[in-house]
């Protein structure tokens, strides 16, 4: 199977979720195998949605609409342009998901398969519906991707390299199995925010998409921000009124409610505005429902400090780094924890 083939399934998967992506959909006559996929798509969103309760329609709508606007034409040919990507011996890839956010692992999943590698996948229980369902879509596609696409729920076999995301706890026992192969194994990381008290209404409204998308558990939502001293909480707390409605989440207001609680109990000092929890912290990892912040003085030393943790960190949002309210739309270059993931799967023919 050629690149150009590979990117065309790709590209007519795309057009596939775009139908997914809003709360009115409309089923699209001009999508090849729609009449096929197009029901058993919104089972499987069902699915995932009553399997895991942070996963709801509109975060399941949010990543549709980020995917399908991800794999078009245009940018997955801007995205292959940069690498010579050879026809070789294809590799088989372990790839060790994450459950966190929906389709989570649909990057490494792509980065394999536009590699003409192949994918042998193990889902997290949290999120096991949706990848296998568009897998099915794309070997119904292109055929010839039945030979490159595999899940397993078993101990993982006959592979060649390892792309693994986890927790820090988790990692220690992906090195131990898996550090005698080729491998991308991923750790905790969080996302943070530089605010320097001149941003506008817009920008910090914008912020408030980074902090709640996907109720925070991503690895590249906003956990903490950095402001300077003096700074007025209220311009923030203004802004992160766009997403009041999150409190009518269950599971998040129990995080809150529980949040709250226990540093109340323990006399820990909070800024509330009854549906975020705003608490002084030099960790980056914050709870759900919890933003931590530390002032700065100098912003040459912050920016010396940030380097310094850059192991901890996947995004920085402020003027001059990703801009307000991007994070969880990431281009297709920008890579989980800095590896490029393709230079990674093109180094193992080498």
């Amino acid at each position: 199977m050629q690149l150009q083939q590979r990117i065309n399934a790709f590209v007519i998967l795309g057009r596939f979720l775009g139908q997914f992506a809003s709360e009115k959909t409309t089923k699209q006559i001009d999508i090849p195998h729609n009449d096929s996929f197009y029901d058993g798509m919104f089972q499987q969103l069902e699915l995932a949605k009553s399997h895991n309760g942070w996963f709801t329609h509109e975060n399941l709508r949010f990543a549709c609409k980020s995917w399908s606007e991800a794999l078009s034409e245009e940018k997955l040919q801007q995205w292959v342009s940069n690498y010579s990507i050879p026809e070789n011996t294809p590799k088989t890839i372990a790839v060790i998901m994450a459950g966190n956010i929906p389709l989570v692992g649909f990057h490494d999943f792509l980065s394999v398969l536009i590699t003409g590698n192949k994918v042998l996948g193990k889902l997290s229980s949290n999120d096991e519906q949706l990848l296998p369902y568009l897998s099915k879509y794309l070997m119904t596609l292109e055929p010839e991707f039945e030979e490159f696409i595999s899940f397993t729920e078993e101990k993982l076999e006959g592979f060649d390299a390892v792309i693994a995301t986890g927790s820090n706890n988790t990692a220690r026992y992906f090195d131990y199995y898996f550090g005698k192969y080729p491998n991308i194994i991923r750790r905790n990381r969080n996302s943070v925010a530089v605010l320097t008290g001149d941003e506008s209404p817009e920008q910090i409204k914008s912020l408030a998409d980074d902090i709640f998308r996907y109720f925070g558990l991503g690895c590249r939502n906003v956990s903490k921000i950095y402001v300077p001293e003096e700074y007025n909480f209220d311009n923030f707390f203004n802004g992160m009124f766009s997403w009041k409605e999150i409190i009518n989440n269950n599971k998040y207001i129990n995080n809150y409610d529980y949040n709250k609680a226990v540093y109340l109990m323990s006399s820990v000092a909070l800024l509330d505005n009854e549906f975020l929890l705003l608490k002084e912290d030099t960790s980056f990892s914050s709870p759900i429902s919890v933003v931590f912040y530390e002032y700065y003085k100098d912003t040459s030393a912050l920016n010396k400090k940030l380097l310094e943790a850059e192991d901890h960190i996947q995004c920085i949002v402020s003027k001059d780094h990703i801009p307000f309210g991007s994070t969880q739309t990431p281009q297709l270059d920008d890579y989980a924890d800095g590896i490029d993931t393709i230079d990674f799967l093109l180094n193992l023919s080498k």
